[in-house]
């Protein structure tokens, strides 16, 4: 789903005309239809106001579900980290940002 349509779905999920979606995050109406219309791209400014009122992060306004994120079963592991002791956590990362680099180069080294 495209920006224009997902801002729409949320707008009407939030029971929000075009205006008072305008007037809650002090954007213009005409600025609303364009967005939703997709002839105008929002600032970065607009965006944080409509994922305010649209009570959304701006992962969840300007992504499709699935689209940014861990799969579930990274998500899960991701959640056990996260409660585990500060100097755990900074091994964890430490081995994943060793695994990232390393599967970076790989795929630098086939493509040249």
């Amino acid at each position: 789903m495209n920006f224009p349509a997902r801002l729409i779905q949320l707008r009407k999920a939030a029971e929000l005309t075009q205006q008072a979606l305008a007037d809650s995050a002090s954007i213009h109406v005409n600025q609303i239809r364009r967005y939703e219309a997709g002839s105008a791209q929002p600032t970065l400014d607009a965006l944080i106001r409509l994922a305010k009122v649209l009570h959304v992060s701006l992962d969840g306004l300007v992504f499709d579900e699935h689209e940014r994120g861990p799969s579930d079963d990274l998500a899960l592991q991701f959640e056990a980290v996260s409660g585990m002791p500060e100097e755990e956590r900074r091994i964890i990362k430490a081995l994943l940002d060793g695994m990232i680099l390393k599967y970076q180069a790989k795929q630098i080294t086939e493509r040249g």
